[in-house]
């Protein structure tokens, strides 16, 4: 058994530690309020954009004419892949499940006879194709809690102009999903060719279009893929957090648990140096009685 001494170390030590945690805890927290308040806050805009992509495909089918991301592109044998993924750990599984839903994508494309190349944001996807050896084209890193829309298209645009190009013939991102503050879950979503939203239920506007609704589907239709990977950007900023704020509370609680039990154990050895010392100057006082 450990010394006093050490054992007393030691529940010093799990306190620090637990008072660490609870701080990263309240940080987390914080941060994940604010994440929250951006997710919610450009959901209206993409709601705008998805209703009229969806007005415009509708209207013009059996024209002949469509924006090239709606189109399959020509075999090219290459796939693009963005993926989303945090700069720093300390969040649970949350990396570990992208990861791994990355890793099952590639080799479900590499037996398609598929090439996969990478575009990351995050330090730690990054850093997980290029132990994997995958080719990355593009990344980002240090985006802060609360990325502008220009932090993001630098990646984006990559992408899309190998698209546009007929470099690649699909495009899809890989990230994790914001349900709640317990549940995260990594999602994986084609971004080309565009899946085209369904119309809502309202009636639909004669509009006028100036240039025509063809072109101006062209050209709207790169802006909601933007849109769509600046959204999954903010949702994989906001479940770090959440992730990251669970993990260090249950750190927390694992090292109270700790100490609770070192302080215990702290007691015995404490209890049991103190009767053998009873014992001995009782021996010791017998031994001299009877001398």
């Amino acid at each position: 058994m450990a010394s006093s001494r050490e054992i007393k170390r030691r529940i010093r030590s799990v306190k620090n530690v637990a008072q660490i945690t609870r701080a990263m805890e309240m940080v987390s927290a914080s941060k994940m309020r604010r994440a929250q308040r951006n997710v919610v806050a450009t959901r209206p805009y993409a709601e705008s954009m998805r209703q009229l992509i969806a007005e415009l495909t509708g209207r013009i089918v059996g024209t002949g004419r469509k924006g090239t991301l709606l189109e399959v592109q020509p075999e090219s044998g290459k796939v693009g892949l963005i993926v989303v993924t945090p700069d720093r750990g300390l969040c649970g599984s949350l990396i570990s499940n992208v990861q791994r839903q990355t890793g099952r994508f590639i080799l479900e494309q590499n037996k398609a006879g598929n090439q996969v190349e990478s575009f990351t944001y995050g330090k730690k996807g990054r850093d997980f194709l290029v132990r994997s050896g995958q080719k990355v084209i593009a990344e980002t890193m240090k985006l802060g809690d609360a990325p502008s829309l220009e932090q993001v298209l630098g990646v984006a645009q990559a992408a899309l102009a190998r698209v546009q190009t007929g470099e690649y013939s699909e495009v899809y991102i890989v990230y994790s999903e914001f349900v709640n503050t317990l549940v995260q879950r990594p999602a994986l979503k084609r971004l080309v060719p565009v899946e085209t939203p369904e119309a809502g239920g309202a009636p639909r506007l004669d509009f006028t279009y100036e240039p025509s609704q063809e072109e101006l589907l062209e050209e709207l239709l790169p802006r909601y893929v933007e849109t769509q990977i600046y959204q999954a950007v903010l949702e994989s900023i906001a479940s770090e957090h959440s992730a990251r704020m669970v993990a260090m509370r249950n750190a927390t609680k694992s090292a109270k648990d700790l100490a609770r039990e070192l302080t215990l154990t702290f007691n015995k050895a404490r209890q049991a140096a103190i009767t053998k010392e009873v014992s001995e100057i009782s021996s010791g006082a017998n031994a001299l009685a009877d001398g």
